[in-house]
């Protein structure tokens, strides 16, 4: 598929009301860009717009540098857009100009601003996967990324964030967790259900619970126990303080890595890597 089935158009300043998604609201508010009709999100490099064009996301513009317009991973692109959405604004700029849009370092000159999709239920995500991550209060999108990458790379099903997690379709988030987060199920979880209801739910649906926690009566991750369960929920807290005690309570079981050196935790993108191999196996 080559460019010009495409309109691609010209940029030299990247202040104009076309371009203000791209350089002028923050990701907080293309949250809430169709209100009250679901909102938008930017999605940056190939790789992530690719999976995003896979997994069904709506393109609705594409702002990228002319080279790589020209490029082969550009053409793929947009020919893959002409597929399933047929012609949309392409605009396109030297670096130079792209390099003035506010705190943006474009990873390989390419962004496309696509429309959100409704979350599933926890119960439509849930009924039928075997090993599920639960994401409590992680604030930082490169730790959410980092948590989607490998929750797809080693086998999780399913991942359901409470409201206090970084949105994962942030432009960092996604593009850390390389356009997993279009590939990994997930969905938020309303703020009146962590933990209570949420626990009593997962219990209902055949899940034994585990926190992720530093606690002396803790299990190992290669505790037998731990792999004879049919359906497990690995729960992960927020970076610094970890768990709320409210929802350690909550669990079946407290999980924590042996450390050596006197270390005393790792980072909770790192701990899940190591709980998501052992536990999904």
């Amino acid at each position: 598929m080559s460019t010009d089935k495409h309109r691609l158009i010209p940029i030299t300043d990247l202040h104009t009301p076309e371009l203000e998604i791209y350089n002028e609201r923050r990701e907080v508010h293309l949250f809430h860009y169709y209100e009250p009709e679901r909102g938008l999100f930017i999605a940056e490099s190939p790789n992530v717009i690719l999976r995003a064009l896979a997994a069904g996301y709506e393109p609705l513009s594409l702002l990228m540098e002319q080279r790589e317009a020209d490029s082969e991973k550009g053409r793929e692109i947009l020919g893959r857009i002409a597929e399933v959405s047929g012609e949309i604004p392409v605009y396109v700029a030297s670096n130079e100009v792209l390099s003035e849009i506010s705190g943006f370092k474009l990873a390989r000159g390419m962004l496309c601003a696509m429309r959100r999709r409704a979350l599933p239920k926890m119960e439509d995500l849930c009924g039928n996967a075997r090993r599920i991550a639960v994401l409590e209060n992680v604030v930082n999108p490169t730790n959410v990324g980092a948590i989607f990458r490998s929750a797809a790379a080693l086998g999780i099903d399913a991942v359901l964030l409470t409201g206090g997690c970084s949105d994962p379709l942030y432009r960092r988030a996604a593009r850390v967790s390389m356009g997993t987060v279009f590939q990994v199920p997930w969905t938020i979880l309303e703020t009146k259900d962590w933990p209570e209801h949420t626990m009593k739910q997962l219990r209902k649906m055949g899940y034994h619970t585990v926190a992720m926690a530093l606690k002396e009566d803790s299990l190992r991750p290669d505790d037998e126990k731990l792999h004879n369960v049919e359906k497990l929920a690995i729960i992960l807290g927020t970076e610094g303080e970890g768990l709320a005690a409210d929802t350690i309570a909550d669990c079946d079981d407290t999980v924590c890595i042996p450390m050596a050196h006197g270390v005393d935790s790792l980072n909770v993108a790192a701990a899940s890597a190591v709980a998501f191999w052992e536990l999904c196996k």
